[in-house]
């Protein structure tokens, strides 16, 4: 990957930016440093970096096959840093708010999460996400099967009536 910009995002050139983490020839000195190549990783399907820079508790729920299929799936296509809390090369613990941005058989996709951090003995570990988002939609009534009867009382099927496609419901 000679002079070609990193994946993170940088601006500076892959072997002066994430290489030597992913490479263990260095370890990240900042939690958005670890945090950037961990992006990085998933870009180039570096999945043991990902659990080597995991903490003890991601470790024990890492699905590698599943990240593997995840990075190979999709074509990685940005990230944003949206804030930063702590996480400096003093700092023992930091929070990272971003969104990485991938496609995945031409449909786009925005991970938007609220990372933690830890330094321990000295490295930088990914400790716990939180992604953001909407929330999940709740059904208000209850879920209407296709052979129950209509609710608008009209004493058919629902499937024969405003469970019909393009039909209007019964009055």
């Amino acid at each position: 990957m000679s002079d070609t910009h990193c994946p993170c995002g940088s601006g500076r050139a892959f072997e002066l930016c994430c290489e030597p983490y992913l490479l263990g020839r260095l370890p990240a000195p900042t939690a958005e440093a670890l945090m950037r190549s961990r992006y990085t990783a998933y870009a180039l399907c570096s999945i043991d970096y990902l659990y080597k820079t995991s903490g003890k508790r991601v470790r024990k729920e890492f699905d590698a096959e599943g990240s593997k299929r995840w990075a190979e799936a999709a074509e990685w296509s940005g990230l944003e840093v949206l804030a930063i809390e702590g996480g400096g090369e003093q700092d023992d613990a930091g929070h990272i708010e971003f969104i990485a941005h991938y496609s995945i058989k031409d449909q786009t996709f925005n991970h938007h999460e609220h990372a933690q951090f830890a330094k321990i003995d000295g490295e930088w570990f990914f400790m716990d996400g939180e992604v953001i988002g909407p929330a999940p939609e709740r059904r208000e009534a209850p879920k209407v099967g296709r052979n129950e009867p209509c609710p608008c009382g009209s004493g058919r099927k629902f499937k024969k009536c405003c469970g019909a496609a393009g039909s209007e419901p019964a009055t």
